[in-house]
């Protein structure tokens, strides 16, 4: 039975009945954790393992937002600190080979943690590039203020994470950056002309039109569409992310339970569809929203099945690794970085 549009978080450590009864009749295609999900690995692995069997899939993908810094879904005790984002940043102005080399070693030890967990996929890298006056819900999670620069070192990290066998999601395309707001509040609009957004933030994302995986920004680009945001904006889905950026591999929305987005989840999640992403994302846990989720969300089909396929073929194999080695030089880079980081 094929799979069904949409990405389902849970509410818990372990799964209610009402939850496995869902996930058996609405087959969702994948499954994300946040922090209420995970307490130890033993209870991690387990409620994975738990997640896959109720849609029969093994290879069914389970995602996480693992950045570093402050959005860390994992973490002490069982689990390291990972550097932000504008480390990598900070590290590559001094010297260019150090800051990717620090990029890829902490997205390569991430890989180590998830795929021991049973993890796939890791919502990395950013290629969002903040500008003053933003919101800080980006902030130090960006690499930097420069689309050459961001590139390069999210490429680093889109490295490290397919040697360590996990499947990356680029983020959030075609850009958060300029975004005046947090998006789990308040919808941002941006009134940049569409000739800078191309030559900065849209310029990012371009060299990183091979990944499998992205996610969208909620937020409107005045320049190109004034009424919606890019999620639900066919024009920005056609015009620029498959157009100008030229991303052909899955489009998954950001959470669709984030306030930015207007209306009820059902009819975000059906404006979502018709915008041309190929999957709704749906984060926090409730039941009732997911059901209203599932009931928007068709079979996979068509364009969105073969990029659903895509994407998980594209998975590797995890390479040797010798993870003390690695998390000992990572270190040691993040201490060249000094106080600026």
């Amino acid at each position: 039975m094929p799979a069904r549009a949409f990405i389902s978080g849970v509410s818990g450590l372990t799964l209610t009945s009402e939850e496995r009864d869902f996930i058996r009749a609405e087959r969702p295609w994948g499954f994300i954790l946040f922090k209420r999900n995970i307490d130890n690995p033993a209870q991690t692995t387990a409620l994975i393992e738990e997640l896959r069997q109720s849609v029969d899939a093994l290879e069914a993908p389970v995602l996480i937002d693992q950045e570093g810094g402050r959005v860390q879904r994992l973490g002490p005790p069982h689990w390291p600190v990972y550097p932000a984002g504008a480390v990598f940043g900070t590290l590559y102005d001094r010297n260019p080979e150090l800051g990717r080399k620090a990029a890829w070693l902490s997205a390569r030890l991430i890989g180590a943690d998830l795929i021991d967990l049973g993890v796939t996929v890791d919502c990395l890298p950013l290629a969002d590039i903040p500008v003053a006056g933003a919101d800080a819900v980006i902030g130090a999670r960006a690499y930097g203020t420069e689309p050459g620069k961001v590139a390069v070192i999210a490429r680093a990290v889109t490295d490290g994470l397919e040697h360590g066998g996990l499947l990356p999601v680029l983020k959030h395309i075609p850009g958060h950056g300029r975004a005046t707001a947090d998006t789990h509040f308040k919808l941002p609009v941006v009134d940049t002309s569409r000739a800078e957004l191309e030559r900065t933030d849209f310029a990012a994302f371009r060299p990183l039109a091979d990944l499998p995986m992205a996610m969208t920004a909620h937020v409107v680009f005045s320049a190109l569409d004034s009424a919606q945001p890019a999620t639900t904006s066919a024009t920005i889905v056609e015009q620029v992310i498959r157009g100008h950026i030229g991303f052909q591999g899955l489009l998954m929305s950001d959470d669709v339970s984030m306030n930015a987005l207007a209306g009820s989840i059902g009819d975000r999640s059906k404006a979502i569809l018709a915008a041309g992403c190929d999957m709704v994302l749906h984060c926090n846990g409730n039941l009732d929203e997911m059901r209203a989720v599932a009931r928007a969300a068709p079979e996979l089909s068509g364009k969105a099945l073969r990029r659903a396929e895509a994407a998980l073929a594209s998975r590797k194999t995890p390479q040797p690794f010798d993870r003390a080695a690695a998390r000992l030089e990572l270190d040691e880079l993040i201490d060249r970085a000094g106080p600026k980081a």
